[in-house]
C-alpha cells in the first residue's frame, strides 16, 4: 500500500490539511494518508524528509504564507528547500501555498485555501495513481483555487 505524506503548519489560518485530507479519501484506494504539522512553512522540508524517511512515496507540502514581505521571502526559502528535499529523496513533493495577500477577507481566504488544498491533493493523487491524467491535461492553463486561465490558443 503506498503512502502520501501530507505536511501542514500551524502558522496556517486555514486547516489545509483537513481539505486535503478530506479530497484525497474521496479520490480513490489504495493508499495511506501520513499526516506531520509543524510550526511554519521553513519547517516543511524537514516534515516531508521525515515523512519519505517513515515510507511516503509522495508529500504534499501545505502552507500559508503571511501579508508581509519577510513572509513571500520566507516561503521562497521553504520552497528552495523543498525541492531540495524532493532531489534528496528522488520522490515528488507537491507544494500547495496560500498567501494571505491572494484574498481580500477571510471568508475569500478559507475559500481560496479549500480549493487549492483540494486541486492539489487531487494532482498529488494522479501524480501517485494516474499521470496519464495529468499528461492529458498539459497546456490548458488549470490553476488550483481560482479559474483556469485555458489554454493560449
Amino acid at each position: 500500500m503506498k503512502r502520501i505524506g501530507v505536511a501542514d503548519t500551524t502558522f496556517a489560518r486555514v486547516d489545509l490539511a483537513r481539505y486535503a485530507v478530506r479530497a484525497l479519501g474521496g479520490a480513490g484506494t489504495g493508499f495511506r494518508v501520513v499526516r506531520r504539522t509543524v510550526p511554519g512553512i521553513k519547517d516543511l522540508p524537514v516534515a516531508c524528509r521525515s515523512l519519505f524517511d517513515a515510507g511516503a512515496d509522495l508529500c504534499l507540502a501545505l502552507g500559508m504564507p503571511g501579508r508581509a514581505e519577510y513572509d513571500r521571502t520566507c516561503a521562497h526559502e521553504a520552497s528552495m528547500g523543498l525541492i531540495f528535499a524532493s532531489v534528496l529523496a528522488a520522490k515528488p513533493i507537491v507544494e500547495c501555498f496560500v498567501f494571505e495577500s491572494e484574498a481580500a477577507d477571510d471568508r475569500q481566504l478559507e475559500e481560496l485555501g479549500r480549493r487549492r488544498a483540494e486541486e492539489h491533493a487531487l494532482n498529488a493523487y494522479q501524480l501517485l495513481f494516474r499521470p496519464q491524467d495529468l499528461a492529458r491535461h498539459a497546456g490548458r492553463g488549470l490553476r488550483q483555487g481560482f479559474p483556469d486561465a485555458g489554454p493560449a490558443r
